[in-house]
């Protein structure tokens, strides 16, 4: 038999019904994933350390801003861009704010909380005057977002563990006043923080508030202190799901789109979960 019979024959065999041809998976179709859902609502951080991210080998050592999706619906989005060191000065001088804002969404909620490092004369770099480039910073920030579609919230900070004769002291005096000023002068939501979480200390009292910082002695044996620490400013983690809950709390309260999608968690004892996860 000829090989030009041989050819005919064996592609009419291809041909006949009820054969069928080998796909060439090269040609089959890419199935495409399906997007994923957008989230219902979302809450930007613009801030310090006492509310930034940290990884395993910075713990006990955590940032409020970590665990607050503990008391949002499952697919609020938290995006923490607080940085520690940052005062509302370098923040803008860095270029941190103008990152966040063109990364902002219609609708976001922008949490803004800074006064630790405005205050701070020593590393004068970071200063702001509470009554002058601090409110003019603060003012600046609700005006930008809203100018961008979202919703500031103003957040006085966080209490730093400071006793005198076992009553907690007021350690940021003119920058929270000057918070609460400049969100009564715009109109702009005010979670008072620092109010807040004093009185949350003194509820405690002095000994039983240590838990919630930095202050480790040796005889406690925290592998990144062995020599301890006495820092009153810094959380760790009991301290940033107590701050969390008082965040989550206020928010709660506000009557904002968001509002809803916040469940307020009991401002107790926080659990130790040895990380940034939810109970």
């Amino acid at each position: 038999m000829s090989g030009l019979l041989l050819s005919f024959l064996a592609a009419l065999a291809i041909a006949t019904p009820g054969t069928q041809a080998v796909p060439d998976p090269s040609m089959q179709p890419v199935p495409i994933p399906a997007p994923l859902p957008a989230p219902t609502a979302r809450i930007v951080i613009a801030s310090d350390s006492t509310a930034a991210q940290y990884g395993p080998d910075r713990y006990p050592q955590m940032g409020w801003g970590m665990v607050l999706k503990c008391s949002l619906d499952p697919d609020v989005e938290v995006v923490d861009l607080a940085r520690g060191g940052r005062s509302t000065k370098t923040f803008i001088e860095e270029g941190l704010w103008a990152a966040l804002l063109a990364q902002l969404h219609p609708g976001d909620t922008v949490l803004i909380q800074f006064g630790h490092n405005d205050a701070d004369r020593v590393k004068i770099v970071r200063f702001t005057d509470p009554q002058g480039a601090y409110t003019a910073n603060l003012t600046r920030f609700v005006a930008d977002v809203r100018a961008a579609g979202g919703q500031p919230v103003l957040v006085t900070p966080i209490a730093k563990h400071l006793f005198v004769d076992g009553k907690v002291q007021d350690a940021h005096g003119p920058y929270a006043e000057a918070v609460r000023a400049v969100a009564k002068a715009t109109g702009a939501p005010l979670i008072d923080l620092d109010a807040d979480s004093m009185a949350a200390l003194q509820a405690r009292g002095e000994a039983a508030s240590r838990r919630l910082y930095l202050l480790y002695t040796p005889e406690d044996h925290i592998p990144r202190y062995p020599e301890g620490i006495s820092d009153t400013t810094h959380i760790n983690e009991a301290g940033a799901r107590l701050a969390a809950a008082l965040v989550a709390r206020r928010l709660a309260a506000l009557n904002l789109p968001v509002s809803a999608h916040v469940h307020a968690s009991p401002a107790g004892e926080p659990p130790i979960l040895g990380g940034p996860g939810c109970p």
